[in-house]
């Protein structure tokens, strides 16, 4: 697949899972359901590479990778941002989310030595600004409760996370680690974290058998974790966690769109000018440089 291609298939599915973890919360606990979701998403991962034919055996410091992956990428991270959305609305998280650009932009910097660009900057700044003017007449109402400080503060320690998760999958693709079976084994070790996590808080393994909740667990696990999973990490092998955290951006537009076919959302100026800040971020920051023309020569 293409850059554009990748991108467009993670932006696409992630931006309707946010609609998706609304309908996980309540009956079972978060780390259940973490726990079911990645566990299911590492076996279809694993029936993938298995009928292509790809090595899933690997040494004990590949593993170490895997295990990584699966804290601070299919792990902790989610944790924080499922519980995040018990104290805020899906909009309000989905702002402190995007804080992930810049995680990964200073983390790129600070554990990989990456070089980033000045319209990299001004591409995530302009797509930040987009994302709160959508949501600002949302941000005006909020009383900034306890409730509200612990659920932006619980968002915001899972886009780090995730940043951390991204840099440890860079890692991984420069030590010529597979993506899918690198991103099947990272889902085993993460969905066993939540279920540890589940079981150490004494939650039970509880089981919602409404078409609501078992639809939105299947299309969290397969399409939202083994497929958006590969699309995302493939591109961040390919362009940089700079760049391919981006995403993240731009999801909660996907998420205006979805809201306004399925609930009645009204395009209303604010999230159409916001709509076309992001848009016009995400150009910004993927646009490439122009190629250096070589010096002309003369003859003697």
């Amino acid at each position: 697949m293409t850059n554009l291609v990748l991108y467009i298939v993670t932006v696409l599915i992630w931006g309707s899972t946010w609609l998706a973890i609304e309908y996980q919360l309540g009956v079972v606990a978060i780390g259940v359901s973490l726990a079911y979701r990645y566990l299911i998403a590492a076996a279809v991962a694993f029936a993938w590479c298995g009928l292509r034919g790809q090595s899933l055996r690997f040494e004990w410091r590949a593993h170490r990778y895997f295990v990584l992956l699966g804290c601070f990428l299919f792990g902790l991270n989610y944790f924080a941002a499922y519980a995040a959305q018990i104290y805020i609305t899906s909009a309000l998280n989905a702002i402190a989310f995007s804080a992930m650009v810049w995680m990964n932009i200073i983390n790129a910097r600070l554990f990989m030595r990456a070089q980033v660009a000045g319209r990299t900057y001004f591409g995530a700044l302009l797509g930040i600004t987009g994302i709160f003017v959508v949501f600002w007449p949302q941000v005006q109402q909020v009383s900034w409760s306890d409730n509200v400080l612990i659920g932006a503060g619980l968002s915001l320690t899972g886009a780090f996370l995730a940043s951390i998760g991204n840099m440890v999958s860079q890692a991984a693709q420069r030590a010529r680690l597979p993506v899918m079976p690198t991103t099947a084994w990272g889902m085993l070790y993460g969905g066993l974290l939540n279920l540890g996590l589940a079981l150490g808080q004494g939650s039970p393994l509880a089981f919602d058998p409404s078409v609501a909740y078992v639809s939105s667990l299947l299309f969290l696990a397969v399409f939202g974790s083994v497929i958006a999973f590969g699309c995302y990490l493939t591109l961040l092998g390919r362009i940089g966690a700079d760049r391919a955290g981006y995403v993240v951006v731009v999801i909660p537009v996907v998420a205006i769109i979805l809201s306004a076919q399925f609930e009645g959302l009204t395009l209303d100026l604010n999230i159409l000018v916001g709509a076309a800040l992001a848009l016009g971020g995400n150009f910004a920051i993927l646009m490439k440089s122009p190629a250096p023309q070589p010096a002309p020569t003369r003859s003697p």
